[in-house]
């Protein structure tokens, strides 16, 4: 069952080999890799940089987080973890311009890969330009016409623009009917209206009255 959200971070996915990217330290923790470069037993390299953005992520630390990827990208221009984890970040804090030039490095890197023009679709999204988001989603599907997030995300952009049928198109191609009416639903709470989304609960309920995401979501508005 793929029945996702929307989360900022959550809606991008990694286009690396095809694969999902499951995305304050102390002085100390700064200069210990001065000193193991200069014993030569670890030199600093790229994913040392990588390795140390992650932690400082997993810290909540972001702005150290987005040093230590640049860092990383100076050592290696191609890295592509690296330039995927900085345009999580970059589009997580709205750092638009430069989200959308990082997704837009990321996708020559993957050679193209159909999940790497979902984050970039995403991204527009974001940043309020609704009709280069559609443009970026239908190279994505075009690429492949499976890509799971990619045809979830456009259809809850058409969703939040009043677009219900064509967004029921796109998540038909990839999600059963009642995860369809849940995703809907979900768009229609976000946007606060309450009665829409209590209406496509009960539909995904009807259409699958073991769909517990349906249940929990529907008794949260009762």
């Amino acid at each position: 069952m793929r029945i996702i959200a929307l989360m900022l971070v959550v809606a991008l996915v990694g286009g690396c080999n095809n694969k999902k990217d499951k995305a304050g330290h102390a002085d100390k923790a700064v200069h210990e890799p001065d000193a193991f470069e200069k014993s030569g037993d670890t030199p600093i390299n790229a994913n040392t940089h990588l390795a140390a953005g992650q932690l400082a992520e997993s810290m909540g630390d972001l702005q150290r987080a987005v040093m230590q990827y640049r860092e990383a990208l100076k050592l290696d221009p191609k890295h592509q973890n690296a330039t995927f984890a900085l345009g999580r970040i970059l589009t997580q804090q709205r750092q638009f311009p430069e989200a959308i030039a990082t997704w837009q490095k990321y996708i020559e890197l993957t050679k193209n890969a159909p999940a790497a023009y979902n984050n970039l679709a995403f991204t527009y999204e974001a940043a309020g330009n609704v009709a280069q988001a559609e443009a970026t989603y239908r190279q994505c599907i075009q690429r492949d016409p499976a890509q799971v997030e990619c045809r979830l995300n456009y259809g809850k952009m058409l969703a939040r623009n009043n677009r219900i049928d064509e967004a029921t198109q796109q998540m038909s191609a990839v999600l059963r009917p009642a995860e369809v009416s849940y995703n809907l639903g979900k768009v229609f709470e976000q946007q606060k209206k309450v009665e829409q989304a209590k209406a496509y609960y009960k539909r995904a309920l009807e259409q699958d009255p073991n769909l517990r995401d349906a249940k929990a979501a529907l008794a949260a508005l009762q």
